[in-house]
Parts: structure tokens; sequence; C-alpha cells
């Protein structure tokens, strides 16, 4: 092989390497998943579904000032994504009334058995759940007036996939509430900057912001903007010096 050659060949297995680091390999995500970018940052690992006993919660009123924040009253309909035990469950249920209706999911097949045993107990007719999946809430479409995501957004490990599939869930003037803490996404909270960003990304718009000692966190609303951007338009979002930046779409 002439020195020519040889250059051109090893040029180009350089070029193609370069190439791969370009393009990570996207095998250990969900195939439904990967037309979206991947988190840049870290997700928290799942912990127990209980996040503190619900007498403690209670003491600090906890889920009442997070209905009264979000406007939620009697039929209303709202999801209780990453429900867990059933703690905002149960409350929502009730405050929404006979009229109104909760669907509650989660992507643990246990704790929604745990939960469905318990909304069985207490008779909550008003309650249905459903089991969804990392990537996707699986809600109708056009079905609710609030979306709850309460101290479990910085265990989404697909957060691109999910916020865009939940876009199309909410009613006209419909909005999605974020409790979460203000730390970093790999020590169960996510700050609330990048939060934005990633909202915003996926075709939301911030409309309230309220930091709140009696929910342990801040709040944060959102309403879905007229139309969502298309997967491969997405950017990114990362925390870069302090600041937070939106890396090149993919």
């Amino acid at each position: 092989m002439r020195c020519g050659t040889l250059a051109l060949v090893v040029a180009g297995y350089l070029t193609a390497l370069g190439g791969c680091k370009q393009a990570p390999n996207d095998a250990d995500r969900p195939a439904t998943s990967r037309e979206f970018p991947r988190a840049a940052r870290p997700v928290s690992r799942v912990v127990s579904a209980q996040f503190s006993t619900e007498a403690e919660r209670d003491n600090h009123n906890e889920a009442q000032t997070v209905m009264d924040l979000a406007a939620i009253g009697p039929g209303s309909s709202v999801a209780d994504i990453g429900a867990g035990e059933g703690y905002y469950t149960v409350r929502l249920g009730a405050r929404v009334g006979t009229k109104g209706r909760v669907l509650a999911q989660d992507i643990d097949g246990e704790a929604m058995k745990r939960l469905g045993r318990r909304v069985e107990h207490d008779r909550l007719d008003n309650v249905s759940i459903i089991q969804g999946a990392p990537d996707d809430p699986k809600l109708p479409a056009n079905s609710f007036d609030r979306v709850m995501l309460v101290h479990m957004y910085h265990e989404v490990t697909e957060p691109y996939a999910f916020l865009w599939r939940m876009h199309a869930a909410l009613r006209p003037n419909g909005r999605v509430v974020v409790v979460d803490l203000d730390r970093p996404t790999d020590h169960h909270g996510i700050p609330p900057a990048l939060l934005f960003c990633e909202f915003e990304s996926t075709g939301f718009r911030l409309t309230q912001f309220i930091r709140k000692p009696e929910i342990v966190g801040y709040y944060a609303e959102f309403e879905a903007a007229s139309q969502r951007p298309e997967p491969s338009q997405i950017r990114p979002c990362r925390i870069q010096g302090g600041q937070v930046v939106r890396a090149n779409a993919h």
C-alpha cells in the first residue's frame, strides 16, 4: 500500500472514531426514547415511594398548601404522576369530589398494587390507576386541568421524551405542577433554572414559582405553549460554569 493510500485510510478511520464519540451509543435507552436527546445531567436513583411519614407531611400542611397554590377544587381533573403510596392521590380525590377525577400513575408495579388496595379499601370511586413508562406518563390527550409531579421529576430518566409526551395531556388552561428541592439532580432535587430550561425546551412556559417551607422545597407551575417542538429540535440543558446552557440539537 502506498503512503498516500495509507494516509487516506488512517484519516478515514480517525474520522469514524470521531463520529462515534459525537453520537453516543443509545443501546442503554428505551427504543421509544432515542429520537429525543439524552438527559445532559445526572438522574437520581429511585428510592422508597415514601418521602416522609404522611402524618409529618400533614403537620406541615403540605398537600393542602400545594393544592391551594394549584387552584384545585371540586370538579377538577388531576393526574398524580409518581403517585407511590398515594399520599397526594387520596387527598386529591377528596379535594376534587364526586364530579372530579384523579388518575394516579407510577412505574413501580408493586407500589401500584399497594395503592390499588388503598383506593379500594377507602372506596375512592373517583380515582383510577395506571402504570406509566420511564419515557411516557401514558396520559390520555386533552384530559387534565392539573398534572402533579411532586418530589419525583429528578428520578425521570428520559425527561425530554417524558415531558414532550405529557404536553398533549393538558386541557386548555391546564397546568403542570412541580414540587421539588433546590439541590443537584443526583441528590434528589433539581435546581430551578435547570427545571425551567428542560420544560421550556419541550414546549412549556413557566407561569408561577414560589418557595414555601410548608412543602419542603419549591413550587413551580407550567402551561403548554401553543406548539411543541419536533424531537430533533430539542436541545438538552446542562449546568456549565454555574450557568444553565443548552447543548446543540442532536
